[in-house]
């Protein structure tokens, strides 16, 4: 089984996003019994929330099913169970790398390193910037070009 594990800073926001849109391509591809997904947050102020109003929103405008997200704290079990763990910007892929320190993990990088004519390296916060249809998009392109690397990589 190949686990994803997408992160961003309180897990209501992009990584839910990502988790609920990577989710829907790969029921559409017939893949769940191969690739499962879940989102974390690096810090704690949100757990056991739901997304935020702005991912429900773009979610439900793009039929994507979100039922059954709340918020969660990455832990450092997590990283070595995670084949591919995948954070929304720079900050918290060197927040999972401290968290991590010596130990042996899964791949950590960026999903927007998956874009390969992308100019920027991190997926904006709409917590802060209210852009959930821009994020949407990165987070969609993205999702889509890390499906398209796994299916590669893993020969599914």
């Amino acid at each position: 089984m190949i686990k994803v594990l997408f992160v961003c800073l309180g897990n209501i926001c992009r990584s839910p996003m990502a988790e609920a849109v990577m989710k829907d391509l790969i029921e559409k591809e017939n893949l769940e019994s191969k690739i499962i997904v879940d989102s974390a947050g690096t810090g704690n102020w949100h757990i056991g929330n739901p997304p935020h109003e702005g991912t429900r929103d773009i979610l439900t405008k793009n039929q994507i099913k979100f039922e059954g997200l709340t918020a969660r704290q990455v832990i450092k079990e997590d990283l070595p169970s995670f084949n591919y763990i995948i954070g929304m910007d720079t900050e918290n892929v060197g927040n999972l790398r401290r968290l991590a320190g010596n130990e042996k993990t899964g791949y950590i990088g960026r999903l927007l390193d998956y874009i390969e004519d992308s100019d920027q390296v991190d997926v904006p916060d709409p917590y802060f910037t209210g852009n959930f249809d821009e994020v949407y998009e990165m987070v969609t392109r993205g999702c889509k070009n890390l499906l398209e690397y796994i299916k590669k990589e893993n020969k599914l």
